[in-house]
């Protein structure tokens, strides 16, 4: 080849890799869908957060799912530096909230609001593709048509003003109606669903819908069992939590057995929740403390991704006591009452510190979700440390409470265990 076709080769080139840079979209070949970007395919391994993507690259995973436009330049921008793609969510209500989509004026500020987002970061280099709303009901009655203007609204504003990007909507669990509704009456480019204790379903459930439906979809929050309904509850309500080494057991085990990677038309999956948040308990679906430690799920996501685990292993529990008793025991205790605690492990290992703690139960929920406000420890109640085992006064004010063990090893890893209790006072 003369250095005169080698040079245009080369400027060729160049030109479509600018033209590709920041480029997603979803290609269909023989009833397989794949995600391009950047000219090349590219499989989601993802984490539904907003934190320690560092880890999340060395990890193994690629993209992380967020709900809202907080902080999204930082966010973006983190993503970006350790080469993390991001799905940006668009906030808005369901479409029950009729007060508000019967409000013109309202949604015509909502969808300024967005438009402003979509321009100013539909260029950025971390941008996967743009996720309207979260776990929506699409229903088929006429009152509801306000709902579908807007929301159609926004997906074909964000397709004229960043066709580089697919929109994507979130609906919980599968739900054929919702299915429908979204393929006869909106325009995503794919369907995304939260699926925890149904994933098992999954497989047969897209079955159930391919005469109507068989686009590409993506499952953007997958995990263990949620404080929620069909949880194992103690007789006041209480939900009754895994500890950390049996819901890394239980992510890994659904995902070798339901999670559908062989389906043609899948994109990948967010693991839920690659961060530290309060729902139901601060370590419900907390992979990491409030200061950045790891869980055993974040070396449990490693092996998933890449096939190997972190260096070292994590201690492992295997339940805790309360007074030789159980969570599932419905343990009541009496106010200012002393009480013993133990966690016990299923091999030994190289424990550093272990805290103990009791908080309040949080039942606080508004339009039926969990508060997210962080909770205090109640102080006063335990005595010093005594590693694996303590001695504790039962709160003086009835009601539910929970006390939990954080057993840290020397590698700054962290196990979790809880247990719920109930305190009666004789008045």
């Amino acid at each position: 080849m003369s250095a005169l076709l080698l040079v245009a080769a080369a400027i060729s080139s160049s030109r479509q890799k600018d033209t590709l840079q920041g480029k997603v979209h979803i290609e269909e070949k023989n009833g397989k869908y794949i995600l391009y970007r950047d000219g090349k395919p590219f499989y989601i391994k993802g984490a539904s957060g907003n934190a320690h993507f560092d880890v999340l690259k060395r990890a193994g995973g690629n993209t992380v799912r967020v709900w809202d436009t907080l902080n999204l330049a930082k966010v973006l921008d983190s993503a970006a530096a350790n080469e993390i793609a991001v799905v940006v969510g668009l906030p808005v209500f369901n479409s029950d909230y009729m007060a508000f989509y019967n409000n013109g004026s309202k949604v015509a500020k909502q969808y300024e609001a967005f438009e402003s987002v979509v321009s100013r970061f539909k260029k950025h280099p971390a941008l996967l593709m743009w996720c309207i709303g979260n776990e929506l009901d699409f229903p088929h009655k006429p009152a509801y048509l306000n709902f579908y203007k807007a929301f159609n609204e926004l997906t074909e504003m964000i397709h004229r003003e960043d066709p580089d990007h697919p929109v994507t909507t979130t609906v919980m669990n599968f739900n054929s109606k919702n299915i429908f509704n979204i393929n006869a009456r909106c325009n995503v480019d794919l369907i995304s669903f939260n699926i925890f204790s149904r994933l098992s379903f999954l497989r047969d459930e897209l079955k159930g819908v391919s005469l109507f439906w068989n686009g590409p979809f993506m499952l953007a929050e997958w995990g263990i069992n949620g404080p929620w309904e069909g949880t194992e509850q103690t007789a006041w309500g209480a939900y009754i939590e895994d500890n950390s080494t049996k819901k890394a057991d239980i992510y890994l085990e659904r995902y070798k057995t339901y999670m559908p990677v062989e389906n043609p038309r899948f994109l990948g999956a967010f693991a839920f929740y690659w961060g530290n948040k309060q729902e139901g308990t601060h370590t419900w679906f907390s992979m990491f403390d409030e200061n950045g430690a790891e869980s055993e799920v974040v070396s449990t996501m490693q092996y998933i991704w890449t096939g190997k685990r972190k260096e070292y292993p994590f201690p492992q529990i295997k339940y805790m006591l309360l007074d030789k008793k159980g969570a599932r025991d419905n343990i009541i205790l009496s106010p200012g009452n002393h009480s013993s605690a133990e966690v016990l492990m299923l091999e030994k290992a190289i424990i550093k510190t272990v805290k103990w703690q009791i908080f309040k139960e949080d039942w606080y929920k508004k339009n039926n979700l969990h508060s997210t406000r962080k909770l205090k420890p109640i102080a006063g109640l335990m005595e010093d440390d005594q590693g694996l085992n303590v001695n504790f006064k039962a709160p003086t004010d009835e009601g539910p409470y929970r006390i939990f063990a954080t057993i840290y090893d020397e590698n700054g890893h962290f196990s979790t265990v809880n247990t719920p209790f109930y305190v009666i006072t004789d008045k």
